[in-house]
């Protein structure tokens, strides 16, 4: 493990482990780092950088952070955490559920965690990402204690529509850039399996223009069309297949 994902490097550079986890399977509130190509990963540090790459939601803190993190590395550096987590594959972590209840959370560090006592409410048109463990994911920080993503009922099928045919004109199908199994294709990143929370906040960054960069705006005519709920149904389908 490099220097820097191990320990981080002071006084801005947080080790990239921290967040991400040393097999960089990160959580709801950063992003799965395991298994991205490389030139992928240097291409978004240096969007982060070059501040090409900002949070559309003011209040989401760990991207100003992240963006810190980015200035403070060497080159160097930025190449070692590159080739360190792009070697590594993606494998299952998140279960993707449809429900119309949902346990009760409450958020923490930008995460839902489950409350005590089993209590339910509607879903709504939201995703709730949970750890399956809050305290071994929070408070022990295991890198191996999973997440299930609960949707709203028939997002899977809305979200497979869009994703494979279009949806009639509104967007494009995934697959002709992240490959028909949307494990990836060449730099282009493999994005089934992956954080349905971290996807939407893409793709609505993407379409808000507070992400750009070189990839970016090949996105902004597949995301201008969609509506919020075309967001959550794309980022449930694409999270349900397997990696």
């Amino acid at each position: 493990m490099p220097e820097v994902v191990a320990h981080g490097k002071r006084p801005d550079v947080r080790a990239c482990s921290l967040c991400h986890y040393p097999n960089g399977k990160g959580r709801p509130e950063n992003a799965g780092v395991a298994g991205l190509p490389y030139s992928y990963f240097m291409q978004t540090m240096a969007d982060f950088k070059n501040d090409a790459r900002k949070s559309a939601d003011s209040r989401k803190a760990n991207t100003n952070v992240m963006i810190a993190i980015a200035k403070g590395m060497t080159d160097e550096e930025t190449q070692a955490a590159a080739k360190y987590f792009s070697s590594m594959k993606w494998t299952p972590w998140i279960k993707v559920v449809e429900a119309n209840t949902v346990p009760k959370t409450r958020i923490a560090g930008g995460m839902f965690l489950k409350l005590e006592g089993g209590e339910t409410e509607p879903i709504g048109q939201r995703i709730i990402e949970a750890p399956d463990d809050a305290e071994h994911t929070e408070a022990l920080r295991d890198p191996h204690s999973a997440f299930t993503a609960y949707v709203p009922v028939g997002s899977l099928k809305k979200g497979e529509a869009l994703a494979t045919t279009g949806g009639g004109g509104k967007t494009t199908q995934c697959s002709v850039c992240h490959g028909a199994d949307l494990k990836g294709l060449g730099p282009v990143p493999g994005i089934a399996g992956r954080s349905p929370s971290y996807t939407a906040r893409q793709l609505y960054d993407m379409q808000q223009g507070t992400r750009k960069g070189v990839w970016s705006d090949l996105m902004k005519p597949v995301v201008a069309n969609l509506t919020n709920d075309d967001i959550l149904a794309l980022a449930a389908y694409t999270a349900s297949r397997m990696p």
